[in-house]
């Protein structure tokens, strides 16, 4: 008798199982990124902070090992790297910190061989049920930005630049 019950469990552990890979797998109940085969390549991804005293920021950063990859002093504006971690520096351009996409680079401002252009993004973006906030003239190529909001007020933008 304890033979056949410790069978049955087993029996319903891995029908339990089973059942829920199954389940988890189908496409109805994978995240719509996945469902709509709308995996989009971002390119380089930084952070733009907003500072309000470019030489302080740039001296802080560089304890943490950054190093000045762009930009210049004169300009008001630092691009900074440690390893494949991006930074950007920026005094007086803008209010509030940005998450910064850049299709069609790599985190070296490298040219990307393959990359999906900025419309297409904006198109996928809009197509979602997403509000932007700029747009890039569809009716254009080569450079273009746009941004959004995310739901706790973090702007991101995505700054095509070829």
């Amino acid at each position: 008798m304890k033979n056949s019950t410790l069978v049955l469990i087993s029996s319903l552990a891995v029908t339990f199982a089973a059942g829920w890979y199954v389940h988890a797998r189908t496409p109805e109940n994978q995240p719509n990124f996945i469902q709509n085969n709308h995996k989009m390549k971002l390119g380089a991804f930084s952070m733009s902070l907003s500072v309000k005293d470019l030489q302080a920021s740039r001296d802080f950063y560089e304890k943490l090992g950054f190093q000045v990859f762009a930009g210049s002093m004169k300009q008001k504006y630092l691009i900074m790297k440690n390893e494949d971690t991006l930074i950007g520096l920026f005094q007086g351009m803008f209010q509030g910190n940005i998450l910064t996409f850049n299709p069609g680079w790599d985190n070296n401002a490298q040219n990307m061989a393959e990359f999906d252009d900025i419309r297409k993004i904006q198109q996928k973006l809009k197509a979602s049920g997403l509000t932007l906030s700029s747009e890039a003239d569809e009716k254009t190529t080569g450079p273009a930005s746009l941004t959004l909001t995310d739901p706790d007020g973090n702007v991101i933008l995505l700054d095509q630049h070829r």
